[in-house]
C-alpha cells in the first residue's frame, strides 16, 4: 500500500498504510511512529493531540508533492517502560519505523532511547523531560526538542527563590521525572540562597495527596514543590486548596505545568501560578495560526501544549534534514547528524541550534496564570512574566555529562 497520507488507528503499534518500499536504502519513503499516552495520566499533554501535531507536520513538510512517501503509526506505551520498548521494537523490527517521537514519561523514553540506539532510528523526543537524555544516556540517534527538566524546575526554582523565598518542601512523583525536577530545582534554590527543608515522594498516578500535604504544611516552608506532571500536578493543586495551603500562606510552586492542566484546574484554581514553558499558543501570529489548524483537527478542540508543537516543529526540523541528504537513508545516526548540522529557525520555537549532546535549544518563557477577570475568552490563560534566552534556558553544554561531547 502505497498512499500519500496514512488514515490515523489509534493504539499499540497499529500500521497505517506501511510502504514494503521503505526497507530499501536511498529511497523516498518515511515510516513515523508517535508512541504516547493515550488513555492516563498524560493523554491531554501528549495523546490524540501528538497525533494530530505529526499529520500537520507531514503535510506542511512539503515532500509528500516532491514525490515522497510518508506513513504513520501510533501507540499507546501505558507510561510502562517495557510496553514503550516492546511497541519501538516490533515497529522498527516488522514495520520498518524510521523516527519515533514524543514519548511522555521519563521511564519509559529511557527504555525507548536504548531501543533507538541499538536498531540505529531516530528518537525525537517532545513530551519526556529528563535530562538523562542529554547526560549520562545520551545517544547520537536522540534529540530532546521541547523542554527538559534544567528548563522547567531550574528555571521556577531560580525566579521564585529570587523573589525572596528562601524554604521549600517538595512533593515528589516518585519516578525517574521526579527525582530529576526535584534536582534540577534544588540545584537554582540552592545557588540563590534557599534551601530544602524537607521533601516526600509520592506514587507515580495518584489520587490521594492528603497525607504528603499535610507533611508539607507542618514543614512551614515558603513553597511547596510539585515534582509531578499533568493528573498528578492537578490533584495536588485541587486538594491543596481543599487544605487550605495558600489560605494560611504557604505558595505552590508546580515544576513542570503544560496548559491542559490549567484547562483542567480552571483560572479559579490555578490563577497566579508562576509556570515555565517554551511555547505558547498566543504568543505571536505563527503560534496562533497553527493553533487554530490545530485545533480544527481535535475533536475535542483543545489549544495545543508544548509537547504537541514539539512533535510539529521536531519533524519539520527532520523533514528538512531528509530533503538535505536528498533521501532516506534509514540510517538514524544519520539522519541526527544532519539534523544538528542546520540551524534552528522555527516558528513556533524561535532561534536555536542542536548541541552534539541532542539538546535543542530556543527560548523558554516565564508566564503568570491570568485571574477569571483578566482572561478574555476561552485558552486565553497566560501573562508574560520574562522572556529567558535560549543560551540561557538551558544546561551549559560545558556541564554536560554526555560522552558524545568528549567525541
Amino acid at each position: 500500500m502505497n498512499r500519500k497520507f496514512a488514515s490515523l488507528m489509534l493504539g499499540t503499534a497499529a500500521v497505517l498504510g506501511m510502504s514494503c518500499a521503505g526497507v530499501m536504502a536511498g529511497d523516498k519513503t518515511v515510516n513515523i511512529g508517535v508512541l504516547t499516552d493515550m488513555s492516563s495520566l498524560y493523554a491531554d499533554i501528549g495523546g490524540q493531540g501528538s497525533v494530530a501535531a505529526a499529520q500537520l507536520a507531514i503535510k506542511d513538510s512539503g515532500l509528500l508533492e516532491k514525490g515522497w512517501t510518508i506513513n504513520l503509526v501510533s501507540g499507546d506505551h501505558q507510561n510502562k517502560p517495557d510496553i514503550g520498548s516492546n511497541v519501538v521494537r516490533g515497529w522498527i523490527d516488522e514495520e520498518k519505523v524510521d523516527v519515533i517521537t514524543d514519548v511522555p514519561t521519563s521511564s519509559v523514553v529511557l527504555a525507548v532511547n536504548s531501543v533507538a540506539k541499538e536498531k540505529n532510528a531516530v528518537l525525537l523526543v517532545s513530551g519526556a523531560g529528563t535530562t538523562a537524555i542529554t547526560n549520562a544516556q545520551c545517544s547520537p540517534n536522540t534529540i530532546q526538542w521541547t523542554y527538559d527538566t534544567f528548563m522547567t524546575a531550574h528555571g521556577t526554582g531560580k525566579a521564585l527563590t529570587k523573589e525572596g523565598n528562601k524554604n521549600w518542601f517538595f512533593m515528589t512523583m516518585d519516578n525517574a521525572g521526579g527525582a530529576s525536577l526535584q534536582a534540577d530545582a534544588t540545584t537554582a534554590i540552592e545557588a540563590e540562597g534557599g534551601k530544602v527543608v524537607g521533601s516526600v515522594k509520592h506514587p507515580f498516578i495518584n489520587s490521594d495527596f492528603s497525607s504528603f500535604l499535610l507533611q508539607a504544611q507542618a514543614s512551614q516552608a515558603d513553597i511547596i514543590g510539585l515534582g509531578n506532571a499533568g493528573g498528578d500536578t492537578i490533584n495536588a493543586i485541587k486538594q491543596a486548596a481543599e487544605f487550605g495551603i495558600t489560605d494560611g500562606g504557604q505558595k505552590l510552586a508546580a515544576t513542570l505545568v503544560f496548559i491542559s492542566d490549567v484547562h483542567a484546574l480552571g483560572l479559579d484554581a490555578a490563577q497566579g501560578l508562576s509556570l515555565i514553558t517554551a511555547f505558547y499558543w498566543d504568543q505571536n501570529d505563527a503560534t496562533r495560526e497553527f493553533a487554530k489548524r490545530f485545533q480544527e483537527i481535535k475533536s475535542d478542540k483543545a489549544m495545543p501544549g508544548m509537547a504537541h508543537a514539539g512533535v510539529y516543529s521536531s519533524l519539520m526540523h527532520y523533514f528538512k534534514a531528509l530533503e538535505k541528504l536528498g533521501e532516506n537513508p534509514h540510517d538514524g545516526a544519520k539522519v541526527t547528524a544532519a539534523m544538528k548540522e542546520i540551524p534552528i529557525d522555527d516558528p513556533l520555537f524561535g532561534k536555536g541550534e542542536i548541541q552534539p549532546n541532542g539538546r535543542a535549544t530556543h527560548p523558554a518563557y516565564l508566564y503568570e496564570v491570568k485571574s477569571p477577570a483578566e482572561s478574555k475568552g476561552p485558552w486565553d490563560y497566560y501573562k508574560l512574566v520574562a522572556t529567558i534566552p535560549a543560551e540561557e534556558a538551558f544546561l551549559a553544554i560545558d556541564k554536560s555529562t554526555c560522552e558524545l561531547i568528549k567525541k
